[in-house]
Order: C-alpha cells, then structure tokens, then sequence
C-alpha cells in the first residue's frame, strides 16, 4: 500500500537549506494500521503531504495504492487522492455548511448521483455517529464531534488508505479515546490506516507497529 525508498525532503529558508526528511524508507502493507511517532518537528506532517502528494521529495521513490507518486503526472494526482482519506488536527470543515454538506461535498465534487450521494453520506454518518447531527453547522459540534464529521469526509468516499494526522491532538482523553476506537473500527473493516502523533503514550495504548521519526529520520521500526 505505501513504499518509501530513500526519501529526503529538504526546504530553503531564505539562504539556508532545512531537512525536514533525511533517507526515509519503510513499506506498510494494505490492511496494516500503522503509527509514525516523533515530536512536534520531526517529519510527520511532511511525510504525510508527500504521500498525497502535496509535496515533491527532494530524493528517493514513493510509492502510494499502486501510484508511483514521485513520477506521477499533475493530471493524474485526482486519481491517486481517491484512493486516500486525510484528517488533520483541526477538522477542517467548512463552516457555513451543515455536517451532512461537508460530507457530500466530496462526493459532488467527484460527480456521484444525487440518490447515490444521499444513501452513502447518511449511512457513514451512522458509522460515525453523527445521524442525529446532520443537520448542525460545525460551530453547533463539540470538538470530538467535529472531528466524527472530518472522519466521515474522509471515509465517504471509501478510500483505501487514511492518513490521520493529530486526529486526537485537540482533544481530551476521554474524547480522544472514542476517536481511536472508532479508526480501529474503520481498520477492522479493510481500511489501511496511519496514524501520525507526537503522544508515545497514545502509540503505547494502541499496540500496533510504530514508526518513530527524530528530526527527520526514521529511528526505530518496531511492532
């Protein structure tokens, strides 16, 4: 499902060069939920936006859902974020719009009937929990209810990979805790997950294989 082969992503900052990635290789199969651990700073989001690609590597080869992503053409980058879901730290939901138009706004803009796109955002509303608040603006939901609504943008369209990002960054334990058992949910039923947190603790309670990054490089690949 993802294959990285000497990846490095470096930035300039006026005349100075930053590495944010140095010589990164790993692979996740499809079906594996996996955990990128590190501290704030230490590669995860840049990995994450290389694998949808919102970012270009500086080296190395990735590979993403069958795509060759660092050789893939501007035309073809649709396709490939298809096939993933993101979800971000913050929801990112659009805020004059009710949680079941935030949902079905992916689904319009790849094209699917209206009947079609009806039955499919309320049923991973229900999957989700959020049936009962379809009709609520984002400012109505609690922090972990708007973070059900981001999951539920990113699942409508049945992606085979999601990438989360800090999904639970924003939320307190308890909160937190449902959101985890809810992407386990979503792994048991055949969706490749991984999941990016700067909590070792929260890689310790979920007991899966973790990736640890330290200032751009991958220290530690340890189930």
């Amino acid at each position: 499902m993802i294959q990285l082969s000497g990846v490095s992503k470096e930035y300039r900052v006026g005349p100075v060069k930053v590495t944010a990635l140095a010589d990164v290789s790993f692979g996740i199969e499809k079906g594996e939920f996996t955990v990128l651990a590190g501290p704030s700073g230490s590669g995860k989001t840049t990995l994450l936006r290389l694998l949808y690609r919102d970012e270009m590597p500086t080296e190395g080869e990735i590979r993403v859902a069958g795509y060759d992503v660092t050789r893939l053409r501007r035309s073809k980058i649709p396709q490939l974020r298809r096939a993933i879901g993101v979800v971000f730290q913050d929801a990112k939901l659009l805020p004059g719009r009710t949680v079941y138009e935030n949902v079905a706004f992916v689904l319009r803009v790849l094209g699917a009937p209206r009947r079609e796109m009806t039955a499919r955002v309320m049923q991973v509303l229900k999957a989700v929990g959020l049936s009962a608040r379809a009709q609520a603006l984002p400012a109505q939901l609690s922090l972990g209810e708007q973070q059900r609504a981001a999951l539920a943008r990113a699942l409508v369209k049945e992606p085979a990979l999601l990438l989360a990002d800090e999904p639970t960054g924003n939320l307190d334990e308890a909160i937190a805790e449902e959101i985890l058992d809810l992407l386990k949910e979503i792994w048991s039923r055949g969706t490749t997950i991984l999941l990016a947190t700067h909590r070792a603790t929260l890689a310790d309670q979920l007991k899966r294989r973790t990736l640890v990054l330290h200032r751009g490089r991958l220290l530690k690949d340890e189930d």
